[in-house]
């Protein structure tokens, strides 16, 4: 009887099939990676089990060759990825693209062979085609030198290449001429794209890139071979949170902490929430428990929502634990490193430690006892684009099937988290107070309702206010959560504004970059242009960005004051962020200018003023939780301020001095936020009342059918909807009711039951006449409605 199992491709389609187990195989078990037929071709796929019997119809094909001798993956990972997968209605093909590195999806391998003292001679090299073309015997002798080590697998020499990177290494403005367009073709898509492997920008842009990477190579602006940022976890430049590494001696609040996180602990694990107010110590509190972890011989996982943060993270553990294996991993690492990460941890017999981004939930770590999630209401934790999935979903997964604890840590925790700890479903500690003798700092509202001149974005109030801390040898963190240079451009001769074509929203100024962007979709044109609808090129920026906020702020202070800028077309290069954080750490510059990746975590404990140029911006956008946000935003950034010996101060900068928010942002008053916020979501049935889904809907602009094929969806929408009892809404045009040319619409499905929302998407994505060009997508509890 033939030996079938179940093997999932990991690149498109990511059909699972039934395969045959030949003869000559090895034992198999879920997890284990091999090379299959599929066509006149061959690919990579994962073992998920056993099949019981083969399709009716359907010839069998035996596999071709394993990729590894034990399971890359345990049948506990396999768990988790089948149940991601069923969750979000996706193959499970699709979960394992993610999960795994690029290098272990590939079935472009050869197989080097050491047969010097074998009784049957095969061939040195050894490729995968060349296995379907051996006899019987051929293959047995193979398969002899694979179980005894004799055989190695090497990626071919394409793949190889592919992890020669491109990099820049200097910003805008570049000096390259202005007619080099292939140069600028290059450093623009390289900005907007971050480092690329020569193989896909030749792919994507033209045989032209290999010539022209080399002339900028040359002249210093791009770097060519590994990425600059595997690097980043070995420089030594400070930035690890202070006072972690010696002996500490905890306050009353923290040891009790720990002894309700050790409790937690150890009754079998489950989630345990650390709700303190910014610089009350939550990272000793992570490091605590990691240490308890590990001497009950269990791994542990801290993660940090953004890069810079999980590198400041990865460095205080390193420094705290130097006896222990530590890896870190993120996603600006090159495929090659984190391959390595990957197959370092699923051999590891012993307790690990790992720190990193939302990715890492995603690594073979064996024997998870821990996992943390630093400011774990952070978006950042949420991935939309490819996948839409929640690194808070997966780490209760995991933690759930270990048996370990998941700590969830935030000043400002997510209103759904916080729910359930109230309702006590989830364990709770509370630091109320910040470690040795730093306060809270003082926090002022500051109304310019009343100011019009662009070019003095900062009321008279708070630059004397700069200017004041800046005399006192003091530093100064300035907020606004918009970049560029002016987020419009007013055409005067027709008063027309610069628009993308494709998304149909405003293009913002660059003026370091010398260029209109569209921060959307990427578009962008050189600046001087010419209008599209009258041809004049007088133009006038309008707005504030960070860009421009950061000139003017030069202007107005005294001689020798230094301003760095912090947002993401800063710190387009990853160490480029390192840079800017450790020269203002070492108070290189008095002045910090950013966008909210300045609100998160960073302890710099000479900054005693925190200014919020607009506190307004996203408080009324089109979404549900868009007072969350601004609450979460303004109180996190308000939290940089103070954290020394030095009392903090915090201004806000409001056009609308009345709203009801404002009282909780003074008082850092949690509570009342959340007694607020839970009514509203009461009145509403907006989640933790409800489960709700978003429903993506888009084709292309030029799509004659479109209209139709959207109908007959919403049509399916609402009639299954009716069948299983949930509220369907829309669909309706999205907020942005246009990018990259397709045209954009939501459905909203509220329902007491996940399996119901799920049977009501599969009955729409069923009916759609034409996938190709109507695109659907199931966004579970979305953090956005946009």
């Amino acid at each position: 009887m033939a030996d079938l199992w179940q093997v999932t491709l990991v690149s498109p389609p990511y059909a699972a099939w039934t395969y045959e187990r030949p003869s000559h195989f090895p034992d198999l078990a879920p997890g284990q990676r091999v090379i299959i037929p599929l066509g006149n071709s061959h690919r990579a796929g994962v073992v998920i089990g056993p099949a019981d019997e083969a399709p009716e119809g359907v010839e069998i094909k035996p596999m071709i060759w394993p990729l590894e001798r034990t399971p890359l993956m345990s049948a506990e990972y396999v768990d988790m990825v089948v149940n991601l997968a069923a969750r979000q209605m996706v193959s499970v093909g699709r979960i394992l693209e993610i999960a795994l590195p690029r290098g272990l999806r590939t079935a472009a391998v050869t197989f080097k062979v050491d047969n010097h003292m074998a009784a049957r001679r095969l061939p040195a090299t050894v490729r995968p085609s060349d296995i379907v073309r051996f006899g019987d015997k051929d293959r047995q002798a193979l398969m002899e030198l694979w179980e005894a080590g004799r055989m190695r697998v090497r990626v071919s020499a394409r793949k190889e290449a592919e992890e020669r990177f491109v990099s820049l290494v200097s910003d805008p403005p570049w000096a390259v001429r202005p007619n080099a367009k292939r140069q600028l073709s290059l450093l623009e898509h390289l900005l907007e794209n971050g480092p690329r492997s020569l193989y896909a920008l030749k792919y994507g842009l033209g045989d032209w890139v290999d010539g022209v990477a080399a002339k900028l190579e040359t002249a210093g602006i791009v770097h060519m071979g590994e990425l600059t940022a595997d690097a980043m976890e070995e420089v030594d430049g400070g930035g690890h949170i202070e006072g972690v590494l010696d002996d500490i001696t905890l306050t009353d609040e923290q040891v009790a902490a720990v002894a309700e996180m050790t409790a937690t602990m150890e009754s079998g694990g489950g989630a345990h929430l650390v709700h303190g107010v910014t610089g009350s110590g939550k990272t000793v509190l992570y490091l605590e428990m990691a240490r308890k972890s590990l001497n009950a011989g269990r791994s542990a996982m801290l993660l940090a929502p953004e890069v810079a943060l999980a590198s400041q993270l990865y460095r205080t553990v390193a420094r705290r634990f130097p006896e222990v294996r530590t890896i870190f991993y993120h996603g600006y690492q090159s495929p090659k490193k984190r391959e390595l990460a990957f197959r370092e941890l699923a051999r590891a017999d012993t307790p690990v430690l790992v720190v990193g981004t939302r990715s890492s939930l995603f690594l073979p770590v064996p024997d998870l006892g821990l996992v943390v999630l630093d400011e774990e209401h952070d978006e950042s934790y949420k991935q939309e684009e490819r996948l839409a999935y929640h690194a808070k979903e997966v780490a209760w997964f995991r933690t759930d099937r270990s048996g370990g604890l998941l700590l969830l840590g935030s000043a400002t925790p997510d209103v759904k988290t916080f729910h359930a700890a109230s309702a006590g479903r989830i364990a709770t500690s509370e630091l109320k107070e910040r470690v040795g003798d730093a306060i809270l700092p003082e926090v002022e509202l500051v109304d310019i309702a009343a100011m019009k001149d662009p070019d003095k974005p900062l009321a008279p109030r708070a630059v004397e206010a700069v200017k004041a801390a800046i005399k006192a040898g003091e530093q100064v963190i300035v907020m606004l959560n918009r970049r560029g240079y002016a987020p419009v451009m007013y055409c005067l001769d027709c008063t027309e504004t610069v628009r993308c074509p494709e998304c149909e929203v405003g293009m913002t100024y660059h003026k370091g970059r010398e260029r209109v962007v569209c921060h959307y979709c990427g578009l962008s044109y050189a600046y001087p242009l010419r209008c599209r609808k009258c041809g004049g090129s007088n133009f006038i920026p309008m707005g504030q960005g960070t860009e421009r906020l950061a000139e003017s702020l030069q202007e107005q202070l005294p001689e020798g004051t230094k301003v760095l800028r912090l947002d993401r077309d800063a710190v387009r290069r990853q160490e480029r962020l390192e840079e800017i954080l450790g020269a203002f750490r070492r108070k290189e510059a008095q002045v910090l200018v950013g966008t909210q990746m300045i609100s998160k975590g960073h302890h710099f404990p000479d900054v005693t003023l925190v200014v919020v140029a607009d506190g307004d911006l996203g408080l009324n956008l089109p979404d549900y939780r868009s007072s969350e946000r601004t609450f979460q935003l303004l109180v996190q950034v308000a939290g940089r301020a103070g954290r020394g010996q030095v009392p903090g101060r915090v201004l806000i900068q409001t056009r609308n001095p009345d709203h009801p928010l404002w009282r909780e942002v003074l008082g850092g008053d949690y509570a009342g936020f959340y007694q607020r916020e839970i009514s509203r979501r009461t009145m509403f049935k907006y989640p933790p009342f409800s489960r709700m889904a978003l429903v993506r809907i888009s084709f292309p602009a030029q799509f004659e059918n479109g209209p139709a094929v959207l109908s007959l969806l919403g049509d399916a929408l609402r009639e299954q909807g009716r069948k299983e009892g949930v509220d369907v809404l829309g669909p309706a045009p999205a907020p942005l009711s246009m990018l990259r040319g397709r045209k954009r619409f939501n459905c909203l499905i509220k329902s007491d039951d996940w399996s119901k929302v799920r049977a009501v998407f599969a009955c729409m994505a069923a009916v759609n006449p034409d996938p190709r060009q109507v695109r659907t997508s199931l966004d579970l509890d979305p953090l956005s409605t946009l």
